[in-house]
């Protein structure tokens, strides 16, 4: 199961994340511990007041489980892999709650624990975490008999087209697979030995090479998007300096952004918006057939629960029902020594 993690602050987005169904077709609040009360948004908010009192900025730790992407896990296994992580990062007996965000079949979940000892009123540590999220990440591999990724049995075989979080978001924002951009730029890297034959390379993929603000060179696509020459050929920054010769001939970020906007004709840009339109919109029908079938399985769960609900009354009743009955005529009070 694969964890990230991260400390953090702003209560309020974060409990307005966990429950929006703008991305997800089911959202269910499974659990909630050790806060006073049980709405996600009101418990963060009693969270963020306790938090208050203290000096700690970032006192929530919220993670996120994935499991494989072709395996099914219970609501059981999440809770108890909840219990191994925070029993590994001394969060034990913190408020937490979890939520189930399920998208086309697929259930993972999020964890979010106040970092907060309401005693001792000051903040967890979270020293390390990231060392000891991926040995319970390991251990959950090895409990569900799941294949383990290489980069987790030895770090020296992670896949090299692997990206951070950050560079992840930023080529979500232009829809196009982060490792096939990594891929492209690394070819026009290892297929040229000069300045300008790494130019004409990268302009055939639709990179161009600036000066960037912070990064001696950066590439722009003709999206705009930036990305550091070095870290995405896999190289060093002296080494690009090599090869490119004098940096400071290279044009600004603004320059070469507009050079592509004014390369840009109506017709490219309606072929690009075409692209995106056409990779997000479903034929009407298998629309129509999503979202009945979603409704369906929403109408579905809430009559299951339901059912749930009146059983467990039932249940209770019948257990009242059964306890013995007695009224104050029935009470011999105890005799009183002389």
């Amino acid at each position: 199961m694969i964890l990230k993690a991260k400390e953090r602050g702003n209560a309020p987005q974060l409990a307005s994340y966990l429950l929006s169904m703008r991305e997800n077709e089911h959202v269910e609040l499974y659990q909630m511990r050790g806060f006073v009360s049980d709405d996600l948004k009101e418990a963060f908010a009693e969270a963020e007041a306790i938090a208050s009192a203290t000096k700690c900025k970032k006192h929530l730790f919220s993670i996120s489980l994935n499991p494989p992407q072709d395996q099914h896990v219970s609501r059981e296994a999440f809770e108890q892999a909840a219990d191994q992580i925070e029993a590994k990062v001394g969060l034990s007996g913190h408020p937490r709650a979890i939520v189930f965000h399920e998208k086309e079949g697929r259930r993972h979940a999020h964890a979010v624990w106040s970092r907060i000892d309401s005693e001792a009123m000051r903040a967890k540590n979270m020293g390390f975490y990231k060392h000891k999220l991926m040995d319970v990440s390991r251990d959950l591999f090895l409990q569900h008999g799941w294949d383990m990724p290489k980069g987790m049995l030895d770090h020296n075989l992670r896949n090299p087209l692997n990206f951070t979080h950050a560079q992840w978001q930023q080529s979500k924002r232009t829809d196009q697979d982060p490792r096939l951009i990594k891929a492209a730029i690394q070819h026009c890297w290892k297929n040229s030995d000069n300045h300008e034959s790494l130019k004409n390379a990268l302009e055939d993929k639709g990179f161009f090479l600036a000066q960037g603000d912070r990064r001696a060179v950066v590439t722009i696509d003709v999206r705009g998007e930036t990305y550091s020459l070095s870290r995405m050929a896999g190289v060093k920054v002296k080494d690009v300096r090599a090869r490119i010769g004098d940096t400071k001939a290279l044009p600004s970020v603004n320059q070469t952004k507009q050079r592509i906007s004014d390369r840009m004709t109506d017709t490219l840009k309606g072929y690009l918006q075409e692209v995106r339109a056409g990779g997000k919109t479903l034929p009407p029908g298998i629309a129509f057939k999503l979202e009945q079938m979603v409704a369906r399985h929403r109408e579905e769960r809430k009559a299951t629960w339901t059912r749930h609900e009146q059983r467990d009354l039932r249940e209770k009743q019948a257990r009242v029902a059964r306890l013995p009955k007695w009224t104050c005529r029935d009470f011999v009070p105890p005799q009183v020594l002389v």
